[in-house]
């Protein structure tokens, strides 16, 4: 063999079976819906709930041309409501096979279950009814839990800083050491940015339009022509449905194509890469502060950080946030893409891309927002470690302090000055060469011109903090407070991490 060429792998069909009777197990899964997003969420983006619902739209319409006075029965209506969750997906998948058009399959299908309802499903709609009006539901329904869900890691953050609002620990800018916070502080800077996350998801949930009925170019023309003529019994069709859905008819789109507007995907996906986004930086510093000993995520008891390394204790639910996070910021761009592509009344090249883009951004934040809530209610602070990363940096830190207690003592500031630089220079010295403690108060204490300043003052750490504790009540008091009581019923309970 050519040492360039690489080894053969074995054919597929020369694998052994694998034992069981799960067929899936010999198909790929997307990870999203084996390893990460809840059942809840995955509910939400099924195909029960997707057929299930595009069945309740065409009772909506029969509803609603039976309510204006269309030709359609009351009992046509009753057979239909009668036929709802009687889905054969197993027929449907038939009719799709021959024709090729997933709703005209459930059309016959739904036909099949309620024969005397079949002259009038669907009457005067498009595809893209059931479709897109469908997928505006699933989207409403979706980023309320994930409203409730980013609720619920906010409330444990404010929790968690409440209770180490008083805790000293070194701050850090450009990752190099800076003026000390408190480990609350910091925890409630991630509950605050959450919060502003949660915000924008709220927003979009209160500004988000339903499509209704408009036709197969949006002019509405196929329901004018079953109204002979009458728009006003057209706009009566379109407010019903829309109602009978549970929509406001305010919130509908006045005008849209074929489909709803599809930059309403790329808001939709913005929204979640808003909450990603401070989740993943949260996820980040605790990275960080696990590398320093500082502050763990849970670990159970029969957890194994790695398969070589016995000792090892790595922050994988923080790394799996992370990276859920940062599909989720990914995959904002591919929707305005698009939203652009869309040529005049509509394109089906949208169809099978937004398969993806729409509902896996909502999977992977659901992954993230319960390892978010696992994580927050069980952190691990370390605060013999804390303090000593303070004691080796706050000899620095409190060398402004010094030099304003030396210069109240009468001292030349400019000289003091360049005494307090030059000590703090070998002292800087000898901890990097020599890998030895900071000595600067040694220093200082030993310097004449410093003798009437009491260093043991200057050493406590909360002197240096400023209105940390005092920043995380207001957090509590004016951020977590109102989310705690918009959502007082989703905040308990533990999500069901399955890895």
């Amino acid at each position: 063999m050519n040492p360039a060429e690489p080894p053969a792998m074995p054919e597929a069909t020369s694998l052994p079976p694998i034992a069981g009777d799960d067929p899936m197990r010999d198909r790929y899964r997307s990870s999203l819906s084996a390893r990460h997003a809840s059942a809840e969420m995955q509910r939400l983006w099924s195909d029960r709930y997707k057929f299930a619902t595009w069945r309740r739209l065409w009772l909506a319409l029969a509803e609603a041309q039976h309510e204006v006075g269309l030709p359609v029965t009351g009992s046509q209506v009753d057979a239909l409501r009668a036929a709802l969750d009687d889905i054969d997906f197993a027929r449907a998948a038939e009719h799709e096979r021959a024709t090729r058009h997933d709703v005209m399959a459930h059309i016959r299908t739904l036909a099949e279950s309620a024969p005397a309802a079949g002259p009038i499903i669907h009457l005067g709609a498009t595809s893209q009814f059931v479709v897109c009006n469908t997928e505006l539901l699933q989207a409403r329904a979706a980023l309320r839990l994930v409203a409730q869900k980013l609720a619920r890691v906010i409330d444990r953050l404010g929790r968690f800083a409440q209770q180490h609002r008083d805790l000293p620990t070194v701050g850090w800018t450009h990752l190099q050491p800076a003026q000390p916070t408190t480990v609350g502080k910091r925890a409630a800077v991630w509950a605050h940015d959450l919060a502003l996350g949660l915000e924008e998801v709220e927003h979009r949930l209160a500004t988000l339009r339903f499509r209704g009925v408009k036709g197969a170019t949006g002019t509405q023309a196929s329901f004018l022509a079953l109204c002979n003529g009458d728009h006003a019994r057209v706009d009566r069709i379109d407010r019903l449905v829309c109602e009978k859905m549970g929509w406001s008819p305010d919130r509908r789109f006045v005008a849209t194509g074929q489909t709803y507007p599809r930059v309403i995907d790329g808001l939709l996906v913005g929204s979640l890469a808003s909450v990603a986004a401070p989740l993943a930086k949260m996820a980040g510093d605790l990275r960080i502060l696990s590398h320093r000993k500082e502050i763990d995520e849970p670990f159970e008891a029969d957890q194994v950080g790695s398969s070589a390394m016995p000792y090892k204790r790595n922050p994988m639910r923080s790394e799996r946030i992370g990276g859920l996070a940062r599909f989720v910021i990914g995959q904002a761009q591919t929707p305005y893409i698009t939203a652009a592509d869309q040529w005049l009344e509509r394109t089906l090249d949208d169809s099978a891309c937004r398969r993806l883009t729409l509902p896996e951004p909502f999977l992977a934040l659901d992954g993230a927002l319960d390892l978010g809530a696992n994580v927050a209610n069980g952190l691990v602070v370390h605060p013999a470690v804390i303090a000593r990363a303070l004691d080796a940096e706050l000899p620095f830190m409190a060398s402004e302090n010094v030099l304003m207690a030396a210069c109240e003592q009468g001292g030349d500031r400019q000289a003091l000055h360049e005494a307090i630089r030059a000590h703090a220079q070998a002292a800087a010295l000898r901890v990097k060469q020599d890998g030895a403690d900071n000595d600067l108060l040694d220093r200082l204490a030993s310097d004449d011109r410093f003798a009437g300043v009491d260093l043991s003052v200057a050493m406590e750490p909360m002197r240096y903090v400023g209105r940390a504790p005092e920043q995380v009540d207001a957090v509590v008091e004016e951020v977590v407070e109102p989310v705690r009581q918009r959502y007082a019923e989703a905040l308990g309970g533990e999500p069901d991490l399955r890895v």
